[in-house]
C-alpha cells in the first residue's frame, strides 16, 4: 500500500487525537467524585432505611402513649364516679359501702400503674424523637455532600465532554483528507493493537513498541520509496517516517 507522505503524517495527527479521545474518556471514567458519590449513596442508604425504621418505631411508640392515656383517663373518670357516689351518700348499705371503698382504693393503685406506663412509654418516645433528629441531621448532611459531589462530577464531566467535541471534530477534519483504504488499516491496526495503530520512527527507534529498528530493517526502510506504507517487524504497526526518524 502506498500513501502521499503528507498523509502518512496527518494519519499521525489523527493518531495523537485518537489517544487523546481515549485520555479523555478514562479521565471520565476514572473520576474521583465517582467513588465519592458511590460511598456516599451507600451511606445514604443505610441512614434512610435507619431512619425510617426510626420514625416507624417513634409511630407506634405514640399510639402506644395515646394507648396508655386513654386507660389512665378511663381509670380516673372511673374513680370520680366512684367518689362522687361515696361522696353523694347515696350508697347506705355498709357492705356495698365498703366494696365501694374497695374499689376507689383499687383504681388509685390501678391509675398509678398505668401512669407508670405512660412515664415509661413516653421516655422511650423521646428517646426515639432524639434519635429521629440525629438521623434526620445526618441524612441532610450526607444528602447535602452527594449533592455537592454529584455538581463537581457534572462539572468536570461537562468539561471533558466539551474537550472531547473539540477534539472529535478535530480529528474528523484531518481523518476526512486521508485516503480511505490508508485510513482503514489504521483503524483496523488501532483496534488490534490496544488504541495504537500508527507510530512515529524516532532515533531509528518505533514508538509504538519502544525497540530499535535493526541494521536490516533499517536498510529496508531506507531503500523504500517515500510513499511506501511502511509497518514496523515487531509490533506490526503502521511507522510513520519524519525527519527525526535518524534513516
Amino acid at each position: 500500500m502506498n500513501a502521499a507522505p503528507a498523509d502518512q503524517i496527518r494519519l499521525l495527527e489523527v493518531q495523537a487525537l485518537d489517544v487523546r479521545l481515549s485520555q479523555l474518556a478514562h479521565k471520565r471514567k476514572s473520576l474521583p467524585e465517582h467513588a465519592e458519590i458511590e460511598s456516599l449513596t451507600k451511606d445514604l442508604v443505610q441512614l434512610r432505611d435507619l431512619l425510617v425504621a426510626a420514625q416507624t418505631e417513634e409511630s407506634d411508640t405514640a399510639r402506644e402513649q395515646t394507648k396508655a392515656e386513654q386507660d389512665v383517663d378511663q381509670v380516673r373518670q372511673r374513680a370520680v364516679r366512684d367518689q362522687q357516689r361515696l361522696d353523694s351518700g347515696a350508697v347506705a348499705s355498709p357492705k356495698d359501702l365498703e366494696s365501694l371503698q374497695r374499689e376507689i382504693v383499687s383504681l388509685a393503685k390501678r391509675q398509678g400503674d398505668l401512669e407508670d406506663i405512660v412515664l415509661d412509654v413516653m421516655e422511650r418516645r423521646e428517646s426515639v424523637q432524639e434519635r429521629v433528629g440525629e438521623l434526620t441531621a445526618r441524612v441532610t448532611a450526607v444528602q447535602a455532600k452527594t449533592d455537592d459531589a454529584t455538581a463537581r462530577r457534572d462539572e468536570a464531566q461537562a468539561g471533558l465532554d466539551a474537550e472531547s467535541a473539540s477534539v472529535t471534530k478535530d480529528r474528523e477534519a484531518v481523518a476526512a483528507v486521508i485516503p480511505a483504504d490508508f485510513l482503514k488499516l489504521y483503524e483496523k491496526l488501532r483496534v488490534q493493537q490496544g488504541g495504537v495503530g500508527a507510530a512515529r520512527l524516532y532515533q531509528r527507534r518505533c514508538e509504538g513498541c519502544r525497540l530499535e529498528l535493526n541494521i536490516t530493517e533499517l536498510n529496508d526502510v531506507r531503500a523504500a520509496s517515500a510513499d511506501a506504507v511502511l509497518r514496523c517487524e515487531n509490533c506490526h504497526r503502521i511507522l510513520i517516517r519524519t525527519s527525526e526518524s535518524g534513516i
